[in-house]
């Protein structure tokens, strides 16, 4: 296990409109605020045809090639995630979400395209002091998140 040491700063409720993508309007409204590193709590409605990554499609092969859920329907959804810088400084959302209709759900990362129907609402709280970034992993070619032990 590798760690870092934070403390809270700003916190923003945002309330996102139809029709928004929730990694690229999240990952600009870090930018444009100048947060490196945060928490965000999302809470709304995901389009007919938002994409999710639902998985690898095989588990043993690298680099890893994702497998892509698309919603039928527009569905109910909640999702938690991260925001840590890249190698070029730029804020990146890791964000998995849970998104639900008529009883069924499917759950993965937001980051293939989860479009706002509706409403979406993002609490975010600003991670202060920490050198925790995102770099890429020439293996997996993931950007992982490097604490940088304190």
């Amino acid at each position: 296990m590798d760690y870092s040491q934070a403390s809270l700063g700003r916190v923003f409720i945002l309330r996102l409109h139809d029709g928004e993508i929730v990694h690229e309007t999240l990952e600009a409204f870090a930018e444009k605020n100048s947060l490196k590193n945060a928490m965000c709590l999302f809470l709304g409605g995901a389009k007919d045809k938002s994409k999710l990554v639902v998985g690898p499609k095989d588990g043993d092969t690298l680099p890893v090639e994702p497998m892509i859920a698309l919603l039928k329907g527009v569905h109910e959804g909640c999702g938690i995630g991260t925001i840590f810088c890249d190698s070029q400084d730029k804020p990146k959302l890791h964000m998995h979400g849970s998104f639900g209709r008529d009883g069924c759900a499917v759950t993965g990362c937001i980051r293939a395209g989860v479009e706002v129907w509706l409403i979406g609402e993002v609490v975010m709280f600003e991670l202060l002091y920490s050198s925790a970034r995102r770099e890429r992993d020439p293996k997996t070619g993931f950007d992982l998140l490097e604490t940088h032990n304190c």
